[in-house]
């Protein structure tokens, strides 16, 4: 499901945790606070690593048939959008810009299938 702007606007207040927020004004990159508990307890994240968001060959997605967001563990080398939350970094290095190019990225949590959802809001270029 594609939000627009107002939408995301009204998901953001009410289900954002607050945090260091968005630090990259090329892309944006927000998550729920029980996304971030998800992440924080499921992938093992310490030192300089942080997750990194990127398109993945099979499956599908709200703007790419047959891909769909994969995750790793890893060190950004040239982030086209980033987020930090409680010291987690989140982020998509440039090499997957052919994925999420014109998109910035909400990542909710599925309660039903117990795990993190992917929102890709289109960019409002007269805002960037």
């Amino acid at each position: 499901m594609m939000l627009p702007y107002d939408k995301m606007n009204t998901i953001d207040s009410i289900e954002r945790g607050q945090a260091d927020h968005p630090i990259s004004d090329q892309m944006k990159i927000e998550i729920s606070e029980r996304a971030q508990k998800w992440f924080e307890q499921e992938m093992g994240i310490s030192g300089k690593k942080g997750v990194r968001f990127l398109g993945k060959v099979y499956g599908s997605s709200q703007i790419h048939e047959g891909f769909s967001v994969g995750l790793d563990v890893d060190e950004p080398v040239s982030p086209i959008g980033k987020a930090e939350y409680n010291g987690i970094l989140y982020y998509v290095e440039d090499a997957d810009d052919w994925f999420f190019n014109g998109y910035d990225l909400y990542v909710g949590f599925d309660e039903k299938q117990r795990e993190p959802e992917y929102n890709f809001i289109a960019q409002n270029k007269e805002d960037k």
